[in-house]
């Protein structure tokens, strides 16, 4: 394999013969290259090929991995640094210990999304199946355009949200065939919501007050601030310019009119454990 002649050099892949997974596959293909200096890489022709981005090593802040086509399990599972952009789905186990990095999928994600990350920022502009984000601990801070199936961050142990710790905010939001962003049916249609949290918070756009009290399991609805809202806007902004879901038009507009933040949001947080017993 040759090296970059420069750091912005693009080495681009046809992943088509690599086999899904083994020595011989895409992913260990990735570890070489970025071995061998080459800090922006781009697949296509992906076919199921598993584990993109996994066994890169510790601080790979400098590289960048473009997917396209049809990703296998595993993407950017135990990444720590490195960004990677799916510009479709992604499937089961996406992003699993990630410890820290960016993720962004332009599609669904499958089963246990995130499972036991340790932190990272990702973006995804679809839905997640079950269980995303269960056990997650340290610093996750993730965007879901779309909404998931149940059991969203069983177990999630992610410290203070105001002090570094992570959360998850939930737009419950589709796509039309031409183009626009609208509202599903709700935000949130499963149970286990925030089950037997103990740290972070999820923050999910509500505005017509669907979520109830009875899809939660050791957590609790409370007022949406300013305070949360000065929290999650800069992660809203990188959400607007990474899919275009515009803050104003989308996701403070209900009815055509603009609203206050704390009548469009709720947040769930943990419930105190000596509350519990």
């Amino acid at each position: 394999m040759i090296h970059p002649g420069f750091d912005e050099q693009v080495l681009v892949v046809d992943a088509l013969e690599f086999p899904a997974e083994g020595d011989e596959s895409a992913a260990r293909f990735v570890v070489d290259a970025y071995g061998q200096g080459w800090k922006n890489i781009l697949l296509y022709n992906l076919r199921g090929h598993r584990f993109i981005g996994s066994g890169l090593g510790p601080r790979t802040n400098s590289l960048k991995i473009d997917c396209y086509g049809d990703v296998g399990d595993y993407a950017a599972s135990g990444v720590d640094g490195c960004e990677i952009t799916v510009h479709g789905a992604a499937q089961d186990q996406a992003a699993q210990i990630m410890k820290y990095g960016k993720l962004v999928v332009h599609g669904d994600i499958g089963q246990a999304f995130m499972y036991a990350a340790k932190g990272g920022h990702v973006y995804l502009l679809g839905n997640t199946a079950g269980r995303p984000l269960i056990n997650a601990v340290g610093k996750p801070k993730v965007v879901i355009n779309g909404t998931c199936l149940d059991y969203l961050a069983e177990s999630f142990m992610a410290g203070d949200p105001y002090d570094g710790g992570g959360f998850v905010v939930v737009n419950g939001l589709e796509t039309t065939h031409d183009g626009r962003f609208v509202e599903q049916e709700t935000p949130y249609p499963g149970g286990n919501l925030f089950s037997l949290a103990s740290g972070g918070a999820i923050f999910i756009r509500d505005p017509h007050r669907r979520v109830t009290s009875d899809q939660l399991n050791g957590g609790r609805l409370v007022d949406f601030t300013m305070k949360d809202w000065e929290l999650i806007l800069p992660f809203l902004e990188e959400n607007e310019r990474l899919f275009g879901i515009s803050i104003k038009k989308d996701l403070l507009t209900v009815h055509k009119e603009i609203l206050d933040p704390s009548l469009v949001y709720r947040k769930v947080e943990p419930t105190l454990l000596q509350e519990l017993a």
